[in-house]
């Protein structure tokens, strides 16, 4: 899964791609170095960031998304918006990818139902602008593996199918750097939800955490590193900006492991 962000603010390429033919044009470069998605997001989730309306999504992404759904990947709108969705579906879109898994729009569910989208649950504690104030869990992977189970069930009785849910962990959306190495570690226990487990470490502030890097595009070695890990208990999705490294990372990964079998 390919990430563009057609944002000023994003954290580490915001504003690279804000026009139009920017982002079609970086889309189209991620789709060739083996992007299966491209994940669209017209709002930085970044922590500390506020919230952009609807309207203002909208706009941003009226450009971009028809081109991006011509160049054959499926594509992911990174919203938490309904209307936003909606749009984005009918733009094409074929996964809404809710950071709030459901709970910030209570006509996400019924979208998703209704246009037959897939759907990304994601665990987040609190909300960006205030996620990383002193986030705190007693057991981070038990806590949310039971997060997502809920928020499973409750898609499931909104109409959404089974089939169609993916999970999320949220790495480093309101966690430390020990939640998500834990959450990395124990994706194991992720994936025994029966779903497909996404995972986004790509970037992120543990990495620069662990390595000393402070430029987020310099990390693209740990991303890399997260992503196996993640691999290797069970993780099938791998939202990234580094497209080409990564594939070639995991086509590595894949065929030392069919080679042992």
């Amino acid at each position: 899964m390919g990430v563009l962000n057609v944002t000023p603010d994003s954290f580490s390429d915001g504003g690279e791609f804000f026009e139009p033919a920017a982002a079609v044009a970086r889309a189209r470069e991620m789709v060739a170095q083996g992007a299966d998605i491209i994940d669209v997001g017209a709002e930085s989730t970044r922590p500390g960031s506020a919230g952009v309306v609807p309207a203002e999504q909208i706009a941003r992404l009226r450009d971009v998304l028809p081109a991006v759904a011509a160049l054959g990947a499926a594509v992911s709108v990174d919203t938490a918006s309904s209307q936003v969705a909606e749009t984005a579906l009918l733009a094409g879109a074929k996964i809404i990818n809710d950071v709030s898994a459901g709970r910030e729009d209570p006509g996400m569910f019924s979208l998703a139902a209704s246009g037959g989208a897939a759907m990304v649950l994601m665990h987040m504690l609190g909300k960006p602008r205030s996620m990383q104030d002193n986030p705190r869990y007693r057991d981070v992977v038990a806590e949310v593996r039971g997060f997502l189970a809920e928020r499973l069930a409750a898609a499931e009785r909104a109409g959404v199918r089974r089939d169609r849910l993916i999970v999320d962990p949220g790495i480093g959306f309101g966690k430390l750097l020990e939640h998500n190495l834990a959450l990395l570690a124990g994706t194991n226990a992720l994936a025994e939800l029966g779903r497909p487990v996404l995972v986004g470490p790509s970037r992120k502030r543990f990495i620069g955490e662990l390595t000393g890097q402070a430029e987020p595009s310099r990390r693209v070695g740990g991303t890399i590193g997260a992503c196996l890990a993640a691999w290797a208990g069970g993780a099938t999705i791998f939202r990234v900006h580094d497209v080409a490294e990564t594939v070639q990372a995991l086509a590595v990964a894949a065929a030392v492991e069919r080679a042992g079998t």
